[in-house]
C-alpha cells in the first residue's frame, strides 16, 4: 500500500493502481530523467572533443616553437663552427677541429673517431633506434616516434622527422628519397639500442 505522503509528492504522476496510471507514470518519470542524462552525456562528449582539438593545436604550436629554437641554436652553432674552422685552418692547414656542441643541441658532422655521445640524448636515441633496425631496411619517422614512446600524433612525428634530418644532413644517418631513414657512417648499435659511434 502506498502512503498518502508519497502520493502527494508525485502529484499528477502518481495515481492509484486501480486507475492503471502508477506504473506508467513512474516509467514516464524515469524516461524523462534518462533523456536528461543522455543530453548531459552528449554535451560532455562534445566539450571533450572540442578540448581534444584545442589540445592538439597547442601541442603542434609547442613543437613548432621547440623546433624553431633548436634551429636557431643550431644555426648559431654552425656559424660559430665555421668561424672556428676557418681560423684554425689558417693556423694549422692539416688540422681539422670539431667544435664542442652547445649544451648537446647541435649535431656535428660525422668524422672518424667522433662518438655519438657528443650528441644530445634525443639524437642518440634516434641513431640507436635506426641502427637497431638497420638489417630491416629504412625506417619511417612515424616508426621512430612510436618506438621512442612519443606516439604517432602528427606533431610528434614531425618533431622526430625534423630531428632525424639533422644527423642525415651531417652524414650520421641516410635520408632516402622516400623520406625514410637508414644508418649512416659509423653507427653501431650499443647496449640498450644506443649508438656507440
Amino acid at each position: 500500500m502506498v502512503s498518502d505522503g508519497v502520493r502527494e509528492s508525485f502529484g499528477v504522476l502518481f495515481r492509484p493502481l486501480s486507475e492503471g496510471y502508477a506504473v506508467a507514470s513512474m516509467l514516464g518519470l524515469l524516461e524523462v530523467r534518462e533523456a536528461a542524462a543522455r543530453v548531459r552525456v552528449e554535451d560532455l562528449r562534445e566539450a571533450a572533443a572540442r578540448a581534444a582539438v584545442v589540445l592538439e593545436a597547442a601541442e603542434i604550436e609547442l613543437d613548432r616553437r621547440v623546433i624553431a629554437r633548436e634551429e636557431l641554436v643550431e644555426a648559431l652553432a654552425v656559424s660559430a663552427a665555421e668561424t672556428t674552422t676557418v681560423t684554425e685552418a689558417e693556423t694549422e692547414a692539416k688540422s681539422v677541429s670539431v667544435p664542442a656542441p652547445l649544451a648537446g643541441t647541435t649535431v656535428p658532422s660525422w668524422q672518424e673517431g667522433l662518438p655519438a655521445t657528443v650528441l644530445a640524448p634525443d639524437y642518440q636515441r634516434i641513431l640507436g633506434m635506426v641502427a637497431g633496425r638497420s638489417g630491416q631496411g629504412p625506417v619511417r619517422a612515424k616508426e621512430i616516434a612510436v618506438v621512442l614512446g612519443l606516439g604517432p600524433t602528427p606533431a610528434k612525428v614531425e618533431g622526430v622527422r625534423s630531428k632525424a634530418r639533422r644527423p642525415a644532413e651531417r652524414g650520421r644517418l641516410v635520408q632516402e628519397a622516400s623520406g625514410m631513414f637508414s644508418a649512416g657512417h659509423g653507427i653501431v648499435a650499443g647496449p640498450g639500442g644506443g649508438s656507440s659511434a
